[in-house]
């Protein structure tokens, strides 16, 4: 048996997930009028009279009512032998039934998950999978026909009802701050939903939005007086009250976290089939939160996304495949992929999907988009994912939705350092590639000098940074600095304002994670513009809320930057050991992989001394190569010159500077350039090169 789905356009798939053609408008109604009909015998006249409505009969209507029931069945029972009785759309007495089960029609699905008990296991998967049924308004398609109308008005009074309840459910697990953006949405689209505001509220005072939580009564109490002409029912004028009063039964305690868990996959098990479409989205949802636990969670979350992405994909549904794909918001800091190989094949997904979505799924189209901009970081980073970041940006402002918002500012983040490598983005070239003439970073406010991603050309005339405000002057280098529109520090400027949108819109919606990654987002800018008191406080504010609400990765972040501060302070390499020591085992090999090695160079190249050649640097070894074969013989600097010619471009990642940086003092050490000037890479948060006074320069005490 075919699915058949009314929650959105008539459509039907097979096993595999292929939509199957189910003809013109009038053989597609004639579906649409037995699945109304729920099993019951529908006569011929009857048909005739709801397909036509009025309209001029066919010659033979009757006959041609015959025609479109033959063609269905066809669809529906493809298997079904010659001159042997059809078993789902049947002829009874007068006319015809369709016997389909309840799992076969997602309407049918949707009510069943719909009477789940109050206080059920995974009560808020069932509804929330239930609601992911639908893909618009039911019977979409023929809605406007009277036989439709009452049926199409019923479930979508049910939907309404199915979302407060999911919503309520979720306020009595915990999750109000979850809770409030689809509750604010909601209220948007139905401002007399009584139900709906009284929720709102809740949630908001339950996040610590006392004041909201306030001011979103008294905005129901407005709707309700303008649109109505009432006054707010008992439950809504009470819970004021209770708000005024700051009544303790409004903050009731969460249930015991692991027994809820295993009664609610239990019993989400058992709500759908294992064929359930709803359960790739939730799935992928699932993955969402596994993935910020780090470790294994995360490994985990990357492999079990792209199979959910995959099984999406074979049902041939661009709008399943899209909300599977787009659901996956994770925050990511860290421009370097962890796993190159699957951002690609999500990417391509992606890609598919924005190829066959329609232009009026403006939401879908945006997640898709800000996916691509996020899974197109580092190497993967180029016009195509810039333009992706721009354009979900944008689709996110004008949908105002601060959750798609956020996630589209995730991609224009990692996609700023674009320009750092290739001249486009938020962030500047900082620096010439070697062979050329070098440009500094330009300052503003206490002006760091070098800092950010820009850094010194070399092998060349490279330059120092000029700074306005209190900025300081580059140090290293003939040439003249650049005047800030393109400099690394201008892109730790627009970063930091970035990250500060993060942080607002973020913290607002409740949506915390994105708040973090905001903030740590403003830590990494501010040690670009040498704020590192600014930067601690961020990084304090981050690990805050990391201890709050379970974000294990965060402390990996903000550990390594107070080791950078520590070093650069004086402290050398003893400050990151404690640092090194959080990688094993945290899940982020794109992060991981080379940095510790690297930052031992970094510190040793501060410090004045030669560099270990010990160490993996992992995809750093390019441009550490010629600066470890700098310091040997006559034959090995030699091919340290000729390594040095053959560096590769730069990525577009947090790394680019210090990347400039180490091969341009190895440029140094040859005697072919000047070297880095000034404090090179901080923005990276992690590792920075710098010359004799930028310590001072910087205000960094020890």
């Amino acid at each position: 048996m075919a699915d058949l789905a009314v929650l959105g356009p008539l459509a039907a798939y097979d096993a595999e997930g292929t939509e199957l053609r189910l003809g013109g408008p009038r053989q597609r109604a004639v579906l649409a009028r037995l699945l109304v009909a729920r099993r019951q015998v529908v006569p011929l006249p009857r048909l005739v009279a709801d397909l036509w409505d009025g309209q001029a009969l066919p010659g033979d209507p009757e006959g041609a009512v015959r025609t479109f029931v033959a063609a269905l069945r066809r669809v529906l029972e493809p298997g079904r032998r010659p001159r042997t009785a059809a078993k789902v759309l049947v002829t009874e007495g007068p006319g015809y039934a369709l016997r389909a089960a309840v799992g076969d029609v997602d309407a049918w699905r949707f009510e069943r998950a719909a009477r789940a008990e109050e206080g059920a296991p995974a009560l808020v998967e069932t509804l929330e999978g239930a609601l992911a049924l639908w893909r618009g308004p039911a019977y979409a398609d023929v809605a406007g026909a009277p036989w439709a109308r009452a049926e199409a008005a019923r479930l979508e009074g049910l939907r309404l009802h199915v979302v407060e309840r999911a919503a309520a459910a979720l306020l009595a697990r915990g999750g109000a701050a979850r809770a409030v953006p689809d509750l604010e949405e909601f209220v948007a689209a139905h401002p007399a939903r009584e139900e709906g505001w009284r929720l709102l509220a809740l949630a908001l005072y339950r996040s610590g939005r006392q004041a909201e939580a306030l001011s979103a009564v008294r905005r129901a109490r407005r709707t309700l007086a303008v649109a109505l002409g009432l006054e707010p029912g008992a439950r809504l004028s009470r819970l004021e009250e209770d708000i005024l009063r700051q009544a303790p039964h409004l903050d009731p305690a969460p249930e015991g976290g692991g027994q809820v868990w295993a009664r609610a996959a239990e019993a989400y098990a058992r709500a759908l089939p294992a064929a359930d479409r709803s359960r790739l989205r939730t799935a992928a949802g699932l993955m969402r939160d596994v993935a910020v636990t780090g470790g294994e969670g995360l490994s985990a979350a990357r492999e079990h996304r792209l199979a959910a992405v995959a099984e999406a994909r074979r049902y041939g549904d661009a709008e399943l495949t899209a909300r599977v794909i787009g659901v996956y918001d994770v925050p990511a800091l860290w421009t370097r992929s962890d796993d190159p190989v699957r951002a690609a094949r999500l990417v391509a997904a992606a890609q598919d999907a924005l190829r066959e979505l329609p232009e009026e799924r403006e939401a879908e189209r945006a997640r898709l988009l800000a996916t691509v901009a996020v899974e197109s970081r580092g190497a993967a980073a180029g016009a195509r994912s810039l333009r992706a970041a721009r354009e979900a940006e944008a689709l996110a402002r004008r949908l105002g939705d601060p959750g798609l918002l956020v996630f589209a500012l995730n991609g224009v983040f990692v996609q700023s350092f674009a320009g750092a490598a290739g001249g486009t983005g938020l962030a500047g070239g900082g620096g010439a590639e070697f062979g050329g003439t070098g440009a500094g970073a330009s300052g503003t406010g206490a002006g760091a000098v070098g800092a950010g991603s820009g850094g010194a050309g070399f092998a060349g005339t490279g330059a120092g940074a000029s700074g306005t405000g209190s900025g300081g002057a580059g140090s290293g280098g003939t040439g003249a600095g650049a005047s800030g529109a393109d400099g690394g520090q201008n892109g730790d400027v627009r970063r930091d304002a970035l990250g500060a949108e993060l942080v607002a819109v973020a913290g607002a919606a409740g949506l915390v994670p994105h708040e973090v990654l905001g903030l740590l987002v403003r830590m990494q800018a501010r040690c670009g513009l040498g704020d590192f008191a600014g930067a601690e406080g961020c990084a304090a504010a981050a690990d805050a809320l990391a201890a709050r609400h379970g974000l294990p990765l965060v402390r990996v972040f903000t550990t390594w930057f107070r080791a950078l501060r520590a070093s650069l302070a004086g402290g050398g390499w003893e400050p990151y050991e404690e640092a090194v020591a959080l990688l094993p085992g945290c899940g982020m090999p794109g992060f991981a992989t080379g940095l510790p090695a690297l930052a031992r160079l970094t510190v040793a190249v501060r410090q004045g001394e030669q560099p270990p050649a010990d160490g993996d640097f992992g995809p750093y070894e390019p441009w550490v190569r010629p600066l470890l074969g700098a310091y040997g013989g006559a034959g090995e600097r030699k091919a340290a010159r000729e390594a040095l010619a053959r560096v590769p471009q730069s990525p577009a990642d947090h790394l680019t500077g210090v990347l400039r940086g180490v091969a341009a003092e190895a440029a140094r050490v040859l005697g072919t350039g000047p070297g880095p000037g000034g404090l090179v890479g901080a923005g990276s948060g992690v590792v920075a090169l710098g010359a004799p006074g930028a310590r001072e320069l910087l205000g960094l005490r020890g």
